[in-house]
């Protein structure tokens, strides 16, 4: 049975439009599913890139990773395994003699050729010191001279070296008995010996030695043995440490002495430099100790002293009393010492300058404006130096000159601070100098003073050379001791002294000076022509 149902016209273009409206709702889905899956491949297609990229970089770094400990814990021996087949046939690889020969000459003729070339003209040869022994050589003609008449000498010197040589010290100490008194008793006499360490088998000038190669020249302690081995002469490690705990014990009381005497001083220069230290309390690892160093640049003398940490209480005991010029660079630590009344705390302008030289590359212009001013008043230090002013006339033309630029460059300063971002590399710049700028001009009060900590600093450099080659200290005890020969070595150098003979001299004598003139044994007070 089929049903028929007459729709009107009316009512099919309701329905037409309602299924219309329903069809262009599905086609705005569609398009919008669709963008939405172009926008879902481009992030995958990103992501895939990214995603490539830093397995790459993981890759990298764990490449860095193992040659970097591979570098510190590995073997130092190359190790290459051939993928050659041994069965394979070898190729001949020796070349004929008459091609060796056709290369040597060729190279010949290439360096006559650039030695003609016309070059500057020469300074001459450097003169040989006058006062080393001479050993002549007299060669003499292959040929018969019979019956020729001496005309003269044709002189030629050349520099020679000779390894130092050790050698024994045998002391011999006769032995007499008197004849017997009356009551049979008898006495003996023999001179007195008179070591500065007893039982030590290393004399003054050895340990001098040994300690200048460790301090000066970098030479830890174990390759120096090596050297000794190769000539024969073996010693024992512990021996070797014993000779530097029992040098360094004695000549402690000096150490005390030379700190005494540079805290005194009114004008004053602090710094402080980090040094791993092996600690039985902490295995697998080191500690990280911290070296602070005080130098007086009127005296030219330098004070190491090993601390354990960088906190407030490590310069504590050395400055809790001071009275005078303080120069120390920006450390939050050294600014409760500044505030004193006794204390003028004394900034460095190099610091400052290189705020503003990280500065040019966000804000040339104002760095660039800055660091001219700064330029100028390194000039005026310049001029006072070649032409060794006095303190007086140095003071007077500071006054002159850099106390107007300093004024200048603070106006400038303070201007434009608020006009750039705090945390940009010039904000910072200009925000360390504002915190500090009294502290800036302070050196303006004492043509004694510096314009900067850069003295100090480059008395810490044998410390970080030192540290490059022996790598840590191996112990508390250790460090305290290398405090104390890096402060008499850098001051033997500001004094233009020999640290090897001030030291052997030092060993020698320390035993027979009395507490009271231990001074005079001090690099910046000792007589040079004892030492000479």
């Amino acid at each position: 049975m089929k049903l028929q149902q007459e729709i009107s016209k009316e009512e099919l273009l309701i329905l037409y439009e309602k299924l219309q409206k329903k069809n262009d709702i599905l086609v705005s889905k569609t398009e919008q599913f669709e963008s939405k899956t172009k926008q879902f491949e481009l992030k995958t297609e990103h992501l895939e890139s990214q995603k490539m990229s830093l397995e790459f970089k993981v890759e990298n770094l764990q490449f860095q990773i193992k040659q970097l400990e591979r570098m510190r814990y590995g073997s130092k021996r190359e190790r290459f395994e051939s993928k050659h087949d041994p069965n394979q046939l070898s190729l001949n690889f020796d070349i004929e003699e008459t091609k060796l020969e056709e290369a040597i000459e060729t190279d010949k003729q290439k360096i006559s050729y650039e030695r003609s070339k016309p070059k500057k003209k020469h300074p001459g040869r450097t003169k040989l010191p006058p006062h080393l022994p001479v050993k002549e050589i007299i060669l003499e003609p292959t040929e018969d001279v019979s019956g020729m008449t001496y005309i003269g000498d044709e002189i030629t010197e050349e520099l020679e070296y000779t390894p130092a040589k050790l050698y024994i010290k045998r002391y011999i100490r006769p032995k007499y008995i008197s004849k017997e008194d009356e009551q049979a008793n008898q006495h003996q006499v023999i001179a007195e010996l008179n070591r500065p360490i007893p039982k030590c088998i290393a004399g003054p000038k050895l340990l001098a030695n040994i300690f200048v190669e460790k301090i000066i020249y970098h030479m830890p302690l174990h390759r120096q043995l090596k050297r000794f081995a190769q000539n024969d002469i073996y010693i024992h490690a512990n021996t070797f440490d014993s000779w530097g705990a029992l040098t360094s014990k004695l000549i402690r009381p000096l150490y005390a002495v030379h700190k005494t005497y540079i805290l005194n001083e009114f004008y004053l220069q602090v710094d402080e430099s980090p040094i791993k230290v092996l600690d039985k309390d902490k295995k697998g690892t080191t500690h990280q100790g911290y070296m602070w160093v005080y130098f007086t640049p009127m005296r030219g003398a330098l004070f190491f002293e090993y601390k354990k940490g960088r906190s407030a209480s490590a310069p504590k005991e050395n400055l809790e009393n001071f009275k005078g010029f303080l120069q120390t660079d920006g450390y939050a630590v050294y600014n409760e010492y500044g505030k004193k009344d006794t204390v003028v705390h004394l900034s460095c302008m190099a610091h400052a300058r290189r705020y503003f030289e990280k500065a040019l590359q966000n804000d040339y212009e104002k760095a660039a404006y800055v660091l001219e001013f700064i330029q100028q008043l390194y000039a005026i230090e310049r001029y006072a130096r070649e032409n060794n002013l006095p303190a007086e006339k140095r003071y007077a033309l500071r006054l002159e000159k850099a106390l107007p630029i300093l004024n200048e460059m603070g106006k400038y300063i303070m201007e434009n601070n608020k006009k750039v971002l705090p945390q940009s590399p010039i904000g910072k710049a200009f925000e360390y100098c504002m915190c500090r700028w009294d502290n800036l001009m302070n050196y303006l009060q004492d043509g004694n003073l510096e314009i900067d900590n850069n003295l100090i600093e480059n008395s810490i450099r044998p410390l970080a050379l030192g540290r490059k080659n022996y790598l840590f200290a191996g112990s508390h005890q250790g460090a305290e001791n290398l405090a104390m020969f890096y402060s008499f070595f850098g001051t033997c150098k500001k004094h233009d002294i020999n640290p090897e003979k001030w030291l052997a001299y030092v060993i020698e004598n320390i035993n027979d000076t009395k507490i009271s003139q231990l001074k005079n044994l001090l690099p910046q007070f000792i007589d040079k022509s004892l030492i000479s």
